[in-house]
Order: structure tokens, then C-alpha cells, then sequence
């Protein structure tokens, strides 16, 4: 399980959403994936069920709930919220694309874009799932996260070491061929990372190192956006 509320049967109901959310469970599978006892994961699972957090589907697998989808569509996002007026002087700043990565899983997913109002831009529309194998942002999100996140990344040590001393990263070429692109870590109160904050553009433009040009503005924000969280 992960953080702790220590609240039992908080902990073990997220558990089971979560599970659930990963991918349909019937009861053997709900129970094989969480660890929790048979009674109890058919007690919490039944009981998410009555408040619509859960449903079943027609192979009488739980799935996620309509409540649940409801929920979501009224969550707030507290990293796009703060980066949202930030974002557009980044652009103008650097006359480049922007964007705001998130690690979901074992890829990287833009929550917010910024494209230039004309000329040829590097368009990562909002919702792109990509790669963790390449890309500034990538490597980010990497070196400041945790050690499966390194690992399955598989970047050296030395070179995220090295993200690390520098409090960014730049790629050409990396993972689309013609583009480069240099990212910073946005960080929580706690010094968490939660988003890498990007510029990217033809490398005709941003020069095969793009960090010595736009490091310092691209730090200067991703601190920004960490202290409006």
C-alpha cells in the first residue's frame, strides 16, 4: 500500500479503487492484487459499490464507479491551477512551445501546453502520453524521482546525477528528430517533484544546447509554480 492515512479502512478502501482503476477485478483477482483477506475485499468492494464509487461490468467485474467518474470531472488540479498564468510568459519569454509533464505510471503525460501564435511550433497536445526513455523532461522526472522511476527510465546514474547538479536537463534529437528541448522540476512544499516544466522547438532554433539559453528562465518559473502549490 502507499502513503498512510492511518485510518484502516480508509487505506484499504483507496486500496481496492485503485486496484480497480488499474484494470476490472472479480473478487479472486481483487483479492490477489490487494493482499487483503477474501471477506474484506468483497466488504469494501460491495460497499463502493452501494455509493457508486464501483460498478460491475457484464463479466460481473468491478470497475470503476459513475460517482467515481463524477468526482473526477470536479477535481481541481493544483500543479496545472498554478502553473496556468506562468506558462503563457514562459512562451513569450522564449518565443518556443511550453509544456507541463506529469508522471503517470511508466510514461509522462502533458497536463498543460503553450504553443506559439504562429510559425513552426513542437505541438505536444494536452493528454499525450509519452516515452520515459527519452526527452528532457523525461530525464527530470527521473532524476528527481525514485528508484523504479530511474530504473525503468533507464538512463545512467551519472547522467540524472548530473540532471541533478545542474537542476535541469536538455535534450536534442532525443525523441523526436529535429526538435530540442530543455526541462526543470517543479517541486511541492515537501521538495517533492511533481511536474517538469518544458521549452521545446526545432533545433534550428533552440540550438543543440538550449539550456545555456533558457535554463535560467525555465528555473525561474518551475520555482514559481512550486511556490504557488
Amino acid at each position: 500500500m502507499g502513503n498512510s492515512s492511518g485510518i484502516g479502512v480508509l487505506d484499504k478502501s483507496v486500496l481496492v479503487l485503485q486496484t480497480v482503476a488499474q484494470a476490472p477485478c472479480n473478487l479472486a483477482e481483487l483479492t490477489e492484487a490487494t493482499g487483503l483477506p477474501r471477506a474484506t475485499a468483497h466488504r469494501l468492494a460491495a460497499g463502493l459499490q452501494t455509493h457508486r464509487l464501483l460498478t460491475r461490468d457484464g463479466d460481473g467485474r468491478w470497475i470503476p464507479g459513475p460517482e467515481l467518474h463524477r468526482l473526477a470531472g470536479t477535481a481541481r488540479d493544483a500543479v496545472v491551477e498554478a502553473a496556468a498564468p506562468l506558462l503563457p510568459r514562459l512562451q513569450q519569454t522564449t518565443g518556443e512551445s511550453v509544456q507541463l509533464y506529469r508522471l503517470q505510471g511508466s510514461e509522462r503525460v502533458c497536463i498543460a501546453a503553450v504553443e506559439p501564435p504562429t510559425g513552426l511550433r513542437n505541438t505536444v497536445p494536452v493528454g499525450s502520453r509519452l516515452p520515459m526513455t527519452a526527452g528532457s523532461a523525461a530525464r527530470v522526472l527521473a532524476a528527481f524521482g525514485d528508484r523504479a522511476t530511474q530504473e525503468e527510465a533507464g538512463f545512467s546514474d551519472r547522467a540524472l546525477a548530473e540532471v541533478r547538479r545542474r537542476g535541469w536537463a536538455q535534450s536534442t534529437g532525443e525523441r523526436a528528430d529535429g526538435v530540442a528541448s530543455v526541462s526543470a522540476p517543479v517541486h511541492d512544499g515537501t521538495g517533492r517533484i511533481v511536474a517538469a516544466v518544458s521549452v521545446s522547438g526545432p533545433i534550428d532554433r533552440m540550438g543543440r544546447r538550449p539550456g545555456e539559453r533558457w535554463a535560467d528562465d525555465l528555473l525561474a518559473i518551475a520555482a514559481e509554480i512550486g511556490a504557488r502549490l
